[in-house]
């Protein structure tokens, strides 16, 4: 196995050969996903399709209050309707709540964490009769006063939970009172959904003692160690399949309880067991972004410099969960300052448990410190991005490591360029066109690299092609076209003779999709690979890897000449590649950075907002797919301008009942909501983050595009919103008259 972990810099040779002198010239280019033939014909599977002969199909029975404790569930009604094949309740293993609980969600406790969790399953020859006979089973409970608004609730500090503790470096008081301009303002952001296109769902059958399940999940390796845990056997008894996965953002990256009930209940009967969970309970049953209040101050030099920050926020969580939303983390190395503290408190709710959705921490935080930022420059005179500029730190602010890469000031400089940035702003609500007032805005993104384990097995078949394997998974991310492209252009192959396969637990294992860590892990451990088959391949031709060209499947040392399928000899060629963090990863500062821009039109007269155009330039390492990275960038900043617009859950605060749990009332960007979108990437090849030299760039698009909306809206009318999302009762009362 070639086992690399990151102590040093590191980059494969042969990913940066030019075409015809050893590459195949794939790397990078905006290639077409290999898996998009079998997605738009069908041929794609997913977790609740075509399911095995013999299934039967769960519908889940929720709690009826949100705090309390179950007394008794009377499933008579229930059984007696034709059709249904089981009620199954009482049993122990059965979960409160999905892969955050503390304790696998208190299973076997009768108590009450929030409305909707899991009590029972019933279990019917079709879906429709096991979503009626849902509705007759009869929980009697013991209710008790349940706390439903989070800000009625007192935060605690001391919570220990979540991974991002509290930071105090200097003395903020002296800081805040000796600088000649200070900001101190507060912001709040709602709660937000996952909301994938393909809802939650699983497929699960027994063969002997051997569990297997189809299941919607990111991150299928500790899925699988979860449902083990969860039904008290070894891992090695469960297998988990997630081949496609129909969009995740976070919701999917744990087992939710549906998996755990499928997998009860196929166990009981003998049959496969499918659960397909309805839109809305999916709010219910999957954990949720967490509604936040964040205090931000800063503390500047006359100036623009700074000299303190400070982010200190308050989110959600209920009794049995043990994640915390990090909201300062992107801001912990984004602005120089010496004083900085940093912190999260907690407040206690019985509601669905909050969880990772899509750039935890800067996809809510950016608002409350890009918004900051471009108020200071209003107050000092300062064009918002020069105020960036002079506070660019030369290296991390909070630990002191140089940065891996970093090349925000370069986002600036061209997305400035691209978007046409006047040199003097205009002033807010001075650019009219009609009722409408234009308005410009501007904020920075990032998101924070992690270097994660990773394996992946490369085989060269007897045929000449290739194939790849790994547990990771591919979200609509592009993850089957950019591992192709990777063996393809190590090996000489075009990325239609590369076969890869993925989303299965059986196969080497991975971190998974989450983070923004899936495609540089995963990408990184298949290059090791194929750097052991050049090795191989070199022998075989008598060369040294280095003096191999390979194109087209054909390989070329000197005079001599084979193709791959000579070189086999008949017989499977296979690697093994392994990566993961080490020395250098933990020597420097490393993070995706961007910056964007928006241009918004604001109706003097109804309050309507309307975004026409953004311009975003990202910092992201290695471009593996200019066009699947594009695509990421693309639908973050769309996902941002529905934050700032639009998306906002409501709970009724008397009984803990999400009143906008589906798409009918939890509203999202569509594409009439979306402007033309320019990007662009800048930089260069990151090696202190993998193998490949990849940042993250997933979760990127959507950290500042919402704030640069924010901020646009300011300068169209003049009226800043700090209660998230802008909608128009909101601007009405400020509004300049036509």
């Amino acid at each position: 196995m070639a086992e690399l972990m990151m102590d040093a810099p590191y980059r494969p040779a042969a990913l940066d050969r030019p075409k015809g002198f050893g590459g195949q010239g794939v790397l990078g280019l905006g290639i077409d996903r290999v898996d998009g033939p079998a997605k738009v014909t069908g041929d794609a599977q997913y977790a609740v399709e075509r399911p095995p002969a013999n299934c039967v199909y769960g519908s889940v029975v929720g709690a009826p209050v949100g705090s309390g404790r179950v007394v008794r569930i009377d499933a008579a009604a229930a059984e007696a309707l034709p059709g249904v094949v089981a009620v199954i309740h009482g049993d122990p293993r059965i979960p409160a709540g999905g892969s955050n609980s503390q304790k696998l969600s208190a299973q076997g406790d009768t108590r009450i964490f929030h409305l909707g969790q899991p009590v029972a399953l019933v279990v019917a020859e079709t879906a429709e009769i096991a979503r009626e006979a849902a509705r007759l089973v009869s929980v009697t409970v013991d209710e008790t006063p349940g706390r439903y608004d989070a800000a009625a609730e007192t935060p605690v500090s001391d919570h220990g939970i979540g991974f991002l503790p509290a930071i105090a470096k200097g003395d903020l008081d002296a800081a805040l009172a000796a600088a000649p301009v200070t900001l101190d303002l507060t912001y709040r952001t709602p709660i937000h959904f996952p909301a994938a296109l393909e809802p939650h769902g699983t497929t699960a059958w027994w063969e002997g003692d051997k569990l297997t399940l189809r299941s919607s999940n990111q991150v299928i390796g500790a899925g699988r160690a979860t449902v083990a845990k969860a039904l008290g056997i070894e891992p090695d008894r469960v297998r988990m399949l997630a081949p496609f996965v129909g969009g995740g953002f976070g919701g999917k990256t744990g087992v939710q309880p549906e998996a755990i009930l499928a997998a009860i209940a196929a166990e009981k009967l003998g049959r496969p067991v499918k659960i397909s969970v309805p839109r809305a309970q999916i709010a219910y049953l999957a954990h949720h972004r967490s509604d936040t209040v964040q205090r931000i101050r800063l503390a500047a030099e006359a100036d623009g410099r700074l000299t303190a920050i400070a982010h200190e926020s308050v989110a959600a969580q209920n009794d049995d969960s043990a994640f915390l939303e990090p909201v300062p983390f992107g801001t912990l190395p984004l602005y120089r300052g010496e004083v900085r503290h940093f912190r999260t408190d907690v407040v206690r709710v019985d509601l669905p448990p909050t969880g990772a959705v899509r750039a935890p921490g800067e996809a809510i935080g950016s608002f409350a410190v890009e918004g900051a930022m471009d108020e200071l420059a209003e107050r000092l005179g300062l064009d918002p991005l020069e105020l960036r500029r002079r506070n660019e730190p030369e290296v991390d602010p909070l630990s002191g490591k140089p940065f891996s890469t970093r090349f925000l000031m370069a986002c600036y400089a061209e997305g400035a360029k691209r978007f046409g940035w006047p040199e003097a702003r205009p002033a807010p609500g001075s650019r009219r066109e009609g009722e409408w007032l234009i308005g410009v805005g501007l904020a920075a993104s990032l998101r924070g690299n992690f270097t994660v384990n990773a394996q992946a097995r490369v085989r060269i078949e007897p045929d000449g092609t290739a194939t790849v394997e790994c547990d990771m998974t591919d979200i609509g991310t592009g993850t089957y076209t950019i591992l192709a492209q990777v063996a393809g252009e190590m090996l000489g192959l075009p990325v239609a003779q590369v076969d890869v396969r993925l989303g299965d637990t059986d196969l080497p294992p991975t971190a998974g999709s989450g983070g923004s860590f899936g495609a540089g892990s995963s990408a990184s451990a298949v290059a090791l690979a194929c750097e052991d088959l050049l090795v191989e391949l070199g022998r075989r031709m008598n060369a040294a890897p280095d003096e191999l060209v390979l194109q087209d499947g054909r390989v070329r040392a000197g005079d001599r000449e084979a193709t791959l399928s000579e070189l086999t000899r008949g017989a499977p060629i296979t690697a093994h590649g392994k990566t993961g963090p080490g020395k250098a990863s933990r020597a420097t500062s490393q993070a995706s950075h961007g910056a964007q821009f928006a241009e918004v039109a604001v109706n003097a007269v109804t309050g309507e907002v309307r975004v026409r155009r953004m311009v975003g330039v990202f910092d992201i390492g290695r471009v593996l797919n200019e066009k699947t990275a594009r695509s990421q960038i693309l639908g973050g900043m769309i996902w941002g301008i529905s934050y700032a617009l639009m998306e906002h859950a409501v709970i009724d605060p008397r009984t803990g009942a999400f009143v906008t749990p589906d798409f009918g009332e939890y509203h999202v960007a569509v594409s009439a909501d979306a402007p033309a979108i320019e990007i662009a990437f800048v930089g260069e090849v990151d090696d202190h983050a993998n193998p490949i030299g990849a940042k993250g760039v997933g979760e990127l698009g959507i950290s500042g595009a919402g704030a640069a909306v924010m901020n646009a809206i300011y300068n169209a009318c003049g009226v800043r919103v700090y209660d998230l999302p802008i909608t128009p009762d909101k601007l009405l009362a400020g509004l300049p008259d036509v």
